[in-house]
């Protein structure tokens, strides 16, 4: 019980962290729509699994003692940051509040988005990895390691259907859609601002 306590404390208080997960959610379904919004989060938890997998598997402890690994993996997704970032701040000034000049994203592109985000988040290895690591007894089943990763990634999509829910709802999106460009820009200089810290952050094992 007391395992479960921590996998599900250590969890909640990583999810609700601001990060670049956050904002591209909030972005997307601010500026885009809220099915683009739930979609993006549907990704982000996807991308989870990804890193559930490989620990339980047990490359999470190769990625842990190796630095020059962890370092690719790293720099990797700091540059993913970045490129999305860059593309952000290059949004135009708003013109007529019907006509929005951003980019449409498709299903899979929405999905993709949220995926690669959260999948080269260097961070949510770290968390991931050390949770396995630390909280979770050598000794527990693999079923439920497994449910536990089940809970990590249903914890991201909830939180951030819910962000997605907010951020697209009427009002809240018609007064802040005035400045949408500038809310691009924003949140593709906190992406950028993301990377840039990942880069240059110095490396130790996870």
């Amino acid at each position: 019980m007391t395992e479960l306590l921590a996998v599900v404390t250590i969890t909640i208080l990583a999810v609700i962290s601001p990060g670049p997960d956050f904002a591209m959610v909030t972005r997307n379904s601010l500026l885009l729509s809220r099915r683009t919004g739930v979609l993006t989060a549907l990704g982000i938890g996807a991308g989870v699994c990804v890193h559930v997998a490989y620990t339980i598997l047990g490359v999470g402890l190769v990625i842990r003692q190796s630095i020059l690994l962890f370092s690719i993996l790293k720099l990797g997704g700091a540059a993913y940051l970045i490129w999305l970032g860059f593309k952000m701040l290059r949004a135009k000034p708003a013109g007529p509040l019907e006509k929005l000049d951003v980019p449409a994203l498709s299903d899979l592109g929405a999905l993709r988005t949220g995926f690669f985000t959260n999948a080269l988040n260097p961070k949510t290895t770290v968390f991931i990895v050390s949770l396995f690591m630390q909280v979770v007894e050598p000794t527990t089943p693999l079923l439920l390691q497994v449910g536990y990763g089940g809970f990590i990634a249903a914890a991201h999509i909830v939180w951030f259907a819910l962000v997605a829910l907010f951020f697209s709802f009427g009002v809240v999106r018609v007064r802040l859609l005035r400045l949408r460009h500038w809310i691009d820009r924003i949140f593709g200089a906190l992406l950028v601002s993301f990377g840039l810290l990942l880069a240059t952050t110095s490396v130790t094992r996870p």
